[in-house]
C-alpha cells in the first residue's frame, strides 16, 4: 500500500510535451520549406486534415488498446501477428531509424561550427572526409560513453534541450508577427494566394517530397512506453496525442508562413536545409538589433537537443530492440550484455551499421549533398517502418472482439475505421515508394543518390532476413559463416573502405591532399578491421562464431 502511495505517475501534459519534441522541430520546418516554398503551407493543411489528425488518433486508439503494453508499435505488432511479424516490425523500426541518427551526428557537427565559425560554410574549414571523421566521434563517444550518465541526467539534458526547442520555435514564429505589425517587409515576392498553391501538383519532383513530411510528423508512438506510468493510460494517452496534433498543426502552418517572411520562397539557399535555422534566426536577431546573438543561443539549443536525442535514441532503441521479442531471432552474439546489462555487440552493430551509412554518404561530392542525402533516405525508409503501425491497426478493427479498445476508440464503427486503416497504410506506402526520386540533386549526383536511394533500403531488408537465419543455424549447432567466408567479406569490406578512406580523402580533404594523414586513416581503418577479423576467428574456435 505504501509503494502504491510514493508511486509518482506522469500527467498526460507532460507526456505530450516529451513526446511532442520526437515528432516535430524547426529543422523538420525548413526541410519542407526549401522543397515547396510556400506551397508546404497547403501541404501541411491538407496533410494535418488527411494524415496527422488521423495518425495520432490512431496511435492513441492503439495506446488504449494496449494500455499495458510499453513497447509501442513492436509491441502492437506482436499481440496482433505473433512474434515473427513482431520481430520484423522491431527489425526495421529499429533499423530504418539509423539514418536518422547520423543525421543528427551530423547536425551536432554543424551546429559546432556555426558556434566556432559564425557562419554556415562548413565546406570551406573542413572536407567530406573530416565531415565523416568528426560525425564518428560524436556518434562513436556517445554511443560508447552515454551509459556512463545516470537515466534521470539523460531525461534533464532531453528536457532542457527540447523545452528550450519548443520555446525558440515559438519565440521565431511571434518576433516574426511583432515585425510585420511594425512594418517590416517580406522577403517573398509576388506573397499572395498563388503563391501557396502547387503549379504541378502531379509532378513527380513535388510528390517525391511528401515522404519527408511523413517523417517530419510521425513519431508520436514513441510516447507509448510511458503508458505504463500514467495513472489512467487508456484515458489519458488519447488526450496527450490529441494535444500533440493540435501543437504540430500550429507550428507547421505558423513556421512555414514565418520563414516566407524572411526567405524569398522562389529564390531559396541550396544550402537551406542544412543551415536554414540558423540562418532564419540570425535574419530575426539582426531585424530587431541583436546581431548574431540569437543564432548562437540557438546553435548552442540546437547542439544541446542534438546530443540528448543522441544519447537517448541510441541507448533506447538498441536495448528495447534486442531485449525482448528480438533475442529469439538474433545470433547469440547480439543478445550477450554485460555485467551492467548493456548489449554490448548491439552496439557494435549500430556503430557498424552507421559507419556504413556515413562512408556512403562520404561518395558524395559535397557536405550538403550528404546532409540532403540523409534527409531523403529518412523520407523513404521513416514511412515504410511507419506502415506497421496502420497493419497492425488494421488488424484491430477487422478483429474488434479479440481486441476490444475500454476508453478511446477512434471511429466508433468498425468498417469505418477499417477504411481509414487501409487508406493511411496505402497513402504512407505510395509516398515512400515516391521518395526514392532524389528531390535534391543534380546532374552530378542525381544516378548515385537514386542507387544508394535503392541499395540501402534493399540492404536493411536483406540483413533483417539473415539475422533469423543465422539465429536458426546456431540453434541446430552451426556457424553460420565459415572462417574462409568471415576472410572474403572481411577482404571486401577492407577494400571499399580504403578505397573511401584514401581516394575519398585525397579529393576532398583540407589539409593539402595530406598523403601522411590518407595513410594514418587507411592503416587505422586496417587495424580496426584486423581486431574484428581475429576476434570472430577466436569466438569461432570456440563454436560461437555468427
Amino acid at each position: 500500500m505504501q509503494t502504491e502511495k510514493q508511486k509518482q505517475y506522469i500527467p498526460w501534459v507532460i507526456v505530450g510535451l516529451m513526446d511532442f519534441v520526437t515528432v516535430i522541430g524547426f529543422d523538420d520546418i525548413i526541410y519542407n520549406f526549401q522543397n515547396q516554398g510556400l506551397v508546404a503551407v497547403t501541404s501541411w493543411v491538407l496533410m494535418t486534415i488527411f494524415y496527422v489528425i488521423p495518425y495520432n488518433l490512431i496511435v492513441a486508439h492503439m495506446g488504449s488498446t494496449f494500455a499495458e503494453h510499453g513497447g509501442g508499435i513492436t509491441s502492437w505488432m506482436r499481440q496482433t501477428n505473433g512474434d515473427t511479424v513482431g520481430y520484423f516490425a522491431a527489425w526495421f523500426y529499429w533499423i530504418t531509424g539509423l539514418p536518422y541518427v547520423v543525421d543528427v551526428a551530423n547536425s551536432v557537427v554543424i551546429s559546432f561550427g556555426w558556434i566556432s565559425n559564425g557562419n554556415g560554410n562548413i565546406q570551406a574549414h573542413m572536407g567530406n572526409a573530416w565531415f565523416g571523421i568528426f560525425t564518428a566521434v560524436v556518434f562513436v563517444v556517445f554511443i560508447w560513453l552515454q551509459h556512463f550518465f545516470k537515466n534521470k541526467s539523460l531525461e534533464v539534458m532531453s528536457t532542457i534541450g527540447g523545452g528550450a526547442m519548443f520555446i525558440m520555435t515559438v519565440l521565431f514564429v511571434i518576433m516574426t508577427i511583432v515585425g510585420l505589425l511594425h512594418g517590416n517587409p517580406i522577403a517573398t515576392h509576388p506573397f499572395h494566394f498563388s503563391s501557396f498553391m502547387p503549379k504541378n501538383f502531379f509532378s513527380l519532383s513535388f510528390l517525391s517530397t511528401f515522404g519527408l513530411f511523413v517523417f517530419a510528423m510521425n513519431g508520436s508512438e514513441l510516447a507509448a512506453p510511458y503508458t505504463a506510468d500514467m495513472k489512467h493510460p487508456a484515458k489519458d494517452f488519447p488526450k496527450a496525442l490529441k494535444m500533440i496534433a493540435i501543437m504540430t498543426m500550429f507550428l507547421t502552418l505558423f513556421g512555414t508562413f514565418s520563414l516566407g517572411v524572411y526567405f524569398n520562397a522562389h529564390h531559396l539557399p541550396n544550402d537551406l536545409k542544412m543551415n536554414g535555422s540558423y540562418y532564419a534566426f540570425q535574419a530575426i536577431g539582426r531585424q530587431f538589433g541583436m546581431g548574431n546573438g540569437l543564432m548562437y543561443v540557438f546553435a548552442v539549443v540546437q547542439g544541446i537537443y542534438m546530443l540528448a536525442q543522441l544519447a537517448v535514441i541510441l541507448d533506447a532503441s538498441t536495448r528495447v530492440f534486442l531485449s525482448d521479442v528480438a533475442k529469439r531471432f538474433m545470433p547469440r552474439q547480439l543478445t550477450k550484455k554485460t555485467e551492467d546489462g548493456l548489449p554490448i555487440n548491439g552496439y557494435w552493430l549500430t556503430t557498424i551499421l552507421c559507419a556504413i551509412i556515413m562512408a556512403l554518404g562520404g561518395m558524395l561530392p559535397k557536405i550538403n549533398d550528404i546532409f540532403n542525402w540523409l534527409l531523403n533516405l529518412n523520407g523513404i525508409v521513416s514511412p515504410f517502418s511507419t506502415m506497421f503501425l496502420f497493419w497492425s491497426y488494421i488488424m484491430v478493427r477487422k478483429n474488434p472482439e479479440r481486441f476490444p479498445t475500454p476508453d478511446y476508440k477512434y471511429i466508433k464503427n468498425d468498417k469505418l475505421g477499417l477504411i481509414v486503416g487501409l487508406w493511411m497504410l496505402i497513402v504512407t506506402f505510395l509516398l515512400a515508394c515516391l521518395g526514392f526520386f532524389p528531390t535534391d540533386a543534380t546532374d552530378n549526383t542525381f544516378v548515385l543518390m537514386l542507387t544508394l536511394n535503392i541499395v540501402v533500403p534493399i540492404g536493411m531488408v536483406l540483413l533483417g532476413f539473415m539475422m533469423p537465419w543465422i539465429a536458426k543455424r546456431q540453434a541446430a549447432g552451426q556457424n553460420a559463416f565459415g572462417r574462409v567466408a568471415w576472410w572474403i567479406m572481411t577482404v571486401v569490406v577492407a577494400v571499399a573502405l580504403i578505397y573511401l578512406a584514401s581516394d575519398g580523402i585525397n579529393t576532398s580533404l583540407l589539409v593539402g591532399k595530406s598523403l601522411a594523414l590518407r595513410y594514418a586513416v587507411t592503416g587505422i581503418v586496417d587495424v580496426i578491421l584486423f581486431g574484428l577479423i581475429m576476434n570472430m576467428t577466436k569466438n569461432g574456435r570456440r563454436g560461437t562464431i555468427a
